[in-house]
C-alpha cells in the first residue's frame, strides 16, 4: 500500500518540480494553461483546461497520487477578480 502525502507536501514538491524542472519550458507560450505533476515520478502534463491535464497525467501515470495543479502565470489555480502575475502585452 503506497502511503500519501499530506497535502503541504505535495504543495511543496509540486512548486519546487515546476520552478526548477518545467516553468522555463511552458511559461512563454502557454499562459494560462494547466500543469498536472505527479510529484512522486516528476511526470507532467499539461493543457488548457485543468481537467484535460488532470486526464493526460493519468493516461500517462494512471497510479498517481500525489498530484499537484497549478495555472501558468497565476497565482492560484483559479481566480474571481485580479490579475495574472504578467502583464497583457
Amino acid at each position: 500500500m503506497v502511503t500519501r502525502r499530506s497535502a503541504e507536501e505535495t504543495a511543496r514538491l509540486g512548486d519546487e518540480i515546476y520552478e526548477r524542472d518545467i516553468r522555463a519550458q511552458v511559461e512563454a507560450d502557454h499562459h494560462g494553461e494547466y500543469v498536472a505533476i505527479d510529484v512522486n515520478t516528476r511526470c507532467w502534463a499539461i493543457a488548457g483546461e485543468l481537467r484535460d491535464a488532470a486526464k493526460r497525467l493519468r493516461s500517462e501515470q494512471p497510479d498517481a497520487i500525489d498530484v499537484w495543479l497549478l495555472r501558468v502565470g497565476h497565482r492560484a489555480l483559479h481566480h474571481i477578480g485580479g490579475r495574472p502575475l504578467r502583464r497583457a502585452e
